[in-house]
């Protein structure tokens, strides 16, 4: 999975506006929908995570960093502070997992296995927030998360294959 560039910086800033656009749109969606288990708040899919998987594998790490990092302060302006931290952190948390997965399987790692690890560490770091926050261990969760992560990491990569054609429309190599 060879990153593509952007000829020119314009190119490149327009791009991560429309792919930040799109991330935003999928959160707003998301955020709309009722919760999954309303036992467990904030137990999502993560929609707006596919965007920031596909940037970090055909833009690479730093435009995918910004990506995360603009969703963290969305969720700031659309849900506050707490929602910035579990998002930064889950976020960011999730970023580094799939960047060490891609830089120590390089070409051998699929959508799959990117998203479902990507999944259960955003799910892991949120825990960890909790237990920054509020200083509970609530470890009967854990398995539940990471489950949840799993299945999440396949409806994300499931769903990557499918809007792939449409992230590669905007990111065309032809000049128009």
């Amino acid at each position: 999975m060879k990153p593509l560039k952007p000829k020119n910086k314009t190119q490149h800033l327009v791009l991560l506006a429309l792919l930040f656009a799109m991330a935003m749109v999928l959160a707003l969606v998301e955020n709309s929908l009722p919760p999954i288990l309303p036992t467990i708040p904030g137990l999502k899919f993560g929609l707006s995570n596919i965007v920031v998987m596909y940037t970090l594998i055909f833009l690479g790490s730093k435009p995918a960093l910004a990506i995360a990092l603009l969703k963290g302060l969305f969720a700031l302006g659309t849900r506050g502070a707490m929602a910035w931290a579990f998002s930064t952190f889950g976020g960011l948390f999730a970023l580094f997992a799939m960047m060490l997965i891609l830089f120590i399987f390089k070409n051998q790692s699929t959508y799959l296995s990117i998203s479902i690890i990507g999944a259960v560490f955003h799910n892991l770091g949120q825990f960890l927030m909790v237990l920054l926050f509020y200083g509970v261990a609530m470890w009967t969760l854990l398995p539940i998360l990471i489950l949840f992560g799993i299945a999440a990491g396949v409806v994300t990569a499931t769903s990557l294959r499918f809007l792939i054609p449409a992230f590669k429309h905007i990111h065309r190599e032809d000049d128009r």
